[in-house]
């Protein structure tokens, strides 16, 4: 069973790498044999916790970054990117603005869609040219609860990470028979950067944790398993899902 969930030998493009969930996807592709080029808007060229954390496993790491807002420094990412055998594409860069809809700068919500979906597909839309021409990749999007609830003063975040389970699906349907699966996971509520102003509010905090099955808030560690499944041999015959890895909260 092993070998259903090896990676030696693939390279892995990681994006917001440099922590978080993007660090422990990264980690985990490492450790089950993946090489792994990660990019993050400031990561370091050399030296960063990530690339020891990748090299620890004997795994090689290159750093790349760039600012997805900036859409031409994203195409640049893609063409670089397009040129490299790129076997698992992890677009898992992402921001997140709050503020009621009401109230939500234009400005915010312009940025967030740049980030979230649009930088997504064209970094997808280039590497994906070249797994089709193999006839074999996997194409991993990071998702949200949000891609199935609306959510409270994210519009923007929520608009895009729906549009990103919908994405999945429509690659899904062009890109499956021809060798490329495509699929996201959505995950519940880890305790990264994104989600500190609800763990600092102890009312949300309170609430979100009451409703959660296991109690407890996610780890960025939790999203290792499901993100090695959806790279290896061992999702050969899975494409086009959204994935919660969530602790039970949509089942709730």
């Amino acid at each position: 069973m092993s070998g259903l969930f090896d990676l030696t030998g693939l390279t892995a493009v990681v994006t917001g790498a440099k922590r978080g969930i993007g660090f422990a996807m990264a980690e985990a592709l490492a450790e089950a044999g993946a090489d792994i080029i990660g990019v993050s808007a400031t990561l370091e060229p050399t030296g960063s916790t990530i690339e020891a954390a990748v090299t620890a496993h004997g795994r090689s790491f290159t750093a790349l970054q760039t600012d997805f807002s900036d859409r031409a420094a994203v195409v640049d990412l893609a063409a670089r990117l397009a040129a490299e055998r790129v076997d698992i594409l992890v677009n898992n860069a992402g921001t997140i603005e709050r503020a009621p809809a009401a109230e939500h700068p234009i400005e915010w919500w312009d940025r967030v869609i740049e980030v979230d979906l649009t930088s997504q597909f064209l970094l997808t839309q280039a590497v994906g040219r070249s797994m089709l021409e193999r006839g074999r990749g996997k194409v991993i999007f990071t998702a949200s609860l949000l891609s199935f609830q609306g959510g409270i003063n994210v519009p923007g975040y929520t608009a895009a990470k729906s549009g990103i389970a919908g994405l999945t699906k429509e690659l899904a349907n062009e890109w499956t028979s021809r060798g490329v699966n495509v699929n996201a996971i959505a995950p519940g509520y880890i305790a990264t950067d994104n989600t500190r102003a609800l763990r600092d509010d102890d009312g949300r905090s309170r609430s979100i944790l009451e409703r959660i099955p296991a109690g407890r808030w996610g780890r960025a560690s939790d999203l290792a398993g499901a993100t090695v499944f959806l790279a290896s041999p061992a999702s050969d015959y899975v494409s086009g899902i959204t994935l919660p890895v969530d602790g039970g909260w949509l089942g709730r």
